[in-house]
């Protein structure tokens, strides 16, 4: 684990002290270091410019050797509003629970998958969205949102039978709205299918 696991992992603990961020939590963790680094992609205006990930990791070297108060707190506040986004985002589906919505999402992403793997600039279409979404203060499960829409509107019927970059043009217009729709929306957008022999397990 590299320093800002580490203490992402640390500032999750103290806002909930059940997590357990090295162990069966540890998606959770990961989601949200990845949330931190497209975060600071909008942020520092790295967006789409080559080596990004080099120059956010070498910002945060430098952050911390001159000035780690700053950075702690800063990470202090993004953790805070991180872990409120994921509790109002992030919902648990027990058994047969919202079965009909979870096959209405699977079906339209499944239909785009061929299609997806054709595409050359998908990391690309990703980091627009996911701008789009920070832009309009959407912070959690970015990654996962960005995909999953894009999926979602390349696989509509009403797309389908468009030429290859008209199809992605069309496609991540209709993201993008949606996208800046969604930010501005309350309640859970990522959905999590979870076994309840699980939860019986856990609990026994």
């Amino acid at each position: 684990m590299n320093f800002i696991e580490i203490s992402i992992g640390e500032k999750l603990k103290q806002a909930d002290p059940e997590l357990d961020v090295t162990g069966s939590d540890h998606s959770v963790l990961e989601v949200a270091c990845r949330d931190f680094i497209n975060y600071l992609k909008v942020h520092w205006n790295l967006v789409g410019k080559e080596a990004n990930q080099c120059d956010i990791i070498e910002k945060l070297e430098t952050l911390l050797r001159e000035d780690p108060k700053e950075l702690d707190e800063f990470l202090a506040v993004w953790c805070n509003l991180w872990f409120n986004k994921w509790k109002q985002r992030v919902k648990l589906l027990l058994g047969n629970q919202g079965v009909n919505q979870w096959n209405q999402m699977a079906k339209a992403i499944s239909e785009a998958e061929p299609f997806w793997r054709r595409i050359e600039q998908k990391q690309e279409l990703q980091e627009i969205v996911i701008a789009t979404l920070i832009r309009n203060g959407e912070v959690c499960g970015t990654e996962i949102l960005a995909e999953n829409l894009l999926k979602i509107e390349l696989g509509d019927k009403r797309v389908q039978y468009l030429k290859d970059r008209e199809r992605i043009f069309v496609a991540l217009n209709n993201t993008l709205r949606k996208a800046r729709e969604m930010a501005h929306s309350r309640g859970p957008l990522i959905f999590v299918k979870v076994d309840k022999g699980y939860y019986n397990t856990t609990l026994e």
